[in-house]
């Protein structure tokens, strides 16, 4: 939409390819035409045939339309801004994979298959956990974590289904990690960062999913410096002219590539609300011969707030599915939360979920064992201002071991009344630690998590974000706070 605006500012007569009833994209004063037929090669080859358009633009609704690039570009038509190889070089992992050894970037351990037992022998090599990751693929789809050898046979056959045809990617899974992502424009000449975001949830989980955050709030000075160099050098062996996003972890101090996409994520709009740059409609002109020193944006934007996206979920139109998150995509919108403190701004998004922190009250906690070594430095805080914490048996004896005392007892479901139900029922429960046991489903666990949605009763998943929503608790708890209109953030230049 924003691109369609900007083009008619430049005297195009824009045309719009889309068959979704529920975006504005479809209003018949969005664009100059609009063709409300599904993204298929032959609709838009059609169309072409009808309109004989000056060029096409790809890289702004996400990867169907990438999708099409090859198809397009073998029938002649103009593609505007990054060309079909460079995003066949950037989606097709083994080639993508040859590109990062020549500039001498650093990326998870891997290998691309395209059978069972190639997957195998990859797997084996590297080490379990690995991330299986098909290319071209929308949302995510067919990608997962797996464990072993039998989790491994159990989902390639679904990434050898979605990849159609083309390799599957098996990463080592970094453990630990933190994810990143960058959008950045590019003309082809100059490239300029519009958002580094740093993740909240650990890597593993589809960045659509996961809240992040706009500054960075926890990485060091020479780590952001070092995902700018990674940013420009890609850019340029990509060509890219247009938007790109970079999807990077960092792990004990050392950044890996895990994914880029030479179009515009769905981060875009977050970003561009949280600098007060309009990136898409940049983009849309920089595609058509426009340079970014033309556009007047030639620095990477320098805010004094800080801008907490958060996935919303659907998961209350579906009674009892469980809501733990993983590498395929589940969100169906966002919300942003923005205020001069980390812990106000992720506090602000919380209420806009419906799910708001409380600030007193009691909290409820269970946690798989990898995470109970984590449990203390999160427990006390929640002490120290006044909270309850009530915890199944195994979660408080590891908390007594650590010296936390006056925890609490409940019972699982299976243990019998009273237990954790019936604390939530009666509304005993203000908050749920809750992250999942193993690696396969537990009935306990996911039974609370669904039930926790059905009470609207907030329910953290990941360690992570359980730090991250002390820090909004004891914000609400220690200062005032307001909410501005989002122009006062960004005040007209003189």
């Amino acid at each position: 939409v924003h691109a369609a605006f900007a083009l008619s500012e430049d005297g195009y007569e824009t045309v719009m390819v889309n068959c979704n009833p529920e975006t504005v994209s479809t209003d018949y004063d969005t664009s100059d035409k609009l063709y409300f037929e599904p993204l298929t090669l032959e609709n838009v080859l059609n169309i072409c045939d009808r309109e004989k358009p000056y060029g096409l633009i790809l890289q702004l609704g996400g990867q169907t339309p990438l999708n099409l690039a090859a198809g397009l570009a073998e029938a002649g038509l103009n593609i505007l801004g990054t060309s079909h190889k460079s995003i066949e070089l950037a989606e097709e992992r083994e080639q993508f994979k040859e590109l990062l050894g020549r500039l001498g970037l650093r990326q998870p351990a891997n290998g691309t298959v395209t059978t069972l037992q190639e997957a195998e022998e990859i797997a084996e090599k590297i080490g379990y956990p690995v991330l299986i990751r098909p290319s071209f693929v929308l949302g995510g789809e067919a990608m997962k974590v797996v464990w072993n050898r039998q989790e491994l046979a159990e989902f390639m056959g679904r990434a050898i289904y979605a990849s159609e045809d083309r390799p599957v990617l098996i990463d080592k899974f970094l453990e630990e990690a933190i994810e990143i992502d960058v959008d950045a424009i590019s003309d082809g000449r100059m490239t300029v960062i519009g958002g580094i975001m740093e993740h909240i949830e650990e890597a593993g989980v589809h960045s659509g999913d996961s809240s992040c955050a706009i500054p960075p709030h926890s990485l060091r000075r020479k780590t952001i410096e070092e995902i700018r160099q990674i940013t420009h050098a890609l850019a340029e062996a990509l060509e890219v002219r247009g938007l790109m996003n970079l999807q990077l972890a960092v792990q004990n101090e050392k950044v890996y590539i895990l994914e880029v996409n030479p179009r515009a994520s769905r981060t875009i709009p977050y970003v561009s609300k949280a600098i007060g740059v309009p990136l898409a409609k940049l983009a849309a002109k920089v595609m058509v011969g426009h340079t970014l020193s033309d556009l007047g944006f030639t620095r990477e934007a320098q805010i004094r707030h800080v801008a907490v996206k958060m996935p919303v979920f659907p998961f209350d139109r579906f009674p009892g599915v469980d809501p733990v998150l993983g590498p395929e995509m589940k969100s169906t919108g966002e919300v942003m939360g923005i205020d001069d403190n980390f812990g106000l701004a992720y506090a602000k998004a919380h209420m806009a979920t419906r799910r708001p922190l409380p600030t007193h009250g009691t909290v409820f906690v269970s946690v798989c064992d990898p995470d109970k070594k984590y449990l203390p430095p999160v427990i006390r805080p929640l002490q120290e201002m006044g909270f309850s914490i009530v915890a199944t048996r195994g979660t408080r004896l590891s908390l007594e071991a650590a010296g936390i005392t006056g925890v609490r007892h409940v019972n699982k479901l299976k243990e019998g009344s009273p237990n954790v139900w019936d604390l939530m029922k009666e509304r005993k429960v203000d908050l749920i630690i809750n992250t999942p046991k193993g690696r396969g489903p537990h009935l306990d666990d996911k039974y609370i998590r669904a039930r926790a949605i059905d009470l609207e009763i907030p329910c953290i998943t990941t360690m992570a974000a359980v730090r991250a929503a002390i820090d909004g608790i004891r914000a609400l708890r220690s200062r005032d706070w307001d909410v501005l209109p989002l122009q006062e953030y960004f005040p007209p230049k003189k």
